[in-house]
């Protein structure tokens, strides 16, 4: 349980700090205190969490939803977050896709070489790696449903 909250915790304050400490005291009329409290890893804290209404408040405003993503990875699960935002739509098929797929798994392997480059991956190429492989994540997924919408599902 202790593993679980430590995990909760260290998201929520990635929340908060997404948003900026400012903000999000504005957001939900809850001081830097209160917030600090919610993330905090100090014993006499260990049992305080953001409520949920503060979460969806913060999230909204966040680049990513980082405790609905740290729920959703403990529950089993992942979230699709599609934060590509795309200038022009791209024309959609399955010709498309593969020339997406190629592209992102180039950007992937161009990540993946300057990252191991001198022998080691640090944590925030480890990042970068992360976000090349949820970004060809996204292609499939827009590939498969290329594939089911033009030929149903099997």
């Amino acid at each position: 349980m202790k593993k679980i909250a430590g995990y909760l915790k260290k998201h929520t304050e990635a929340l908060v700090k997404d948003v900026g400490i400012e903000r999000a005291c504005e957001l939900t009329g809850k001081s830097k205190a209160t917030l600090g409290r919610y993330y905090s890893d100090h014993e006499e804290h260990s049992d305080r969490f953001m409520p949920i209404e503060t979460v969806a408040l913060l999230e909204k405003s966040a680049s990513y939803p980082h405790v609905t993503g740290a729920l959703a990875e403990l529950a089993g699960t992942s979230l699709q977050f599609d934060d590509r935002l795309p200038n022009a739509k791209r024309p959609g098929g399955v010709n498309a896709d593969v020339i997406a797929l190629s592209q992102r798994f180039a950007m992937l392997m161009a990540e993946y070489q300057q990252s191991i480059e001198d022998g080691k991956i640090t944590v925030n190429e480890a990042k970068r790696l992360l976000k090349e492989t949820q970004m060809l994540q996204q292609v499939l997924i827009d590939m498969k449903l290329h594939l089911e919408a033009d030929h149903g599902s099997a």
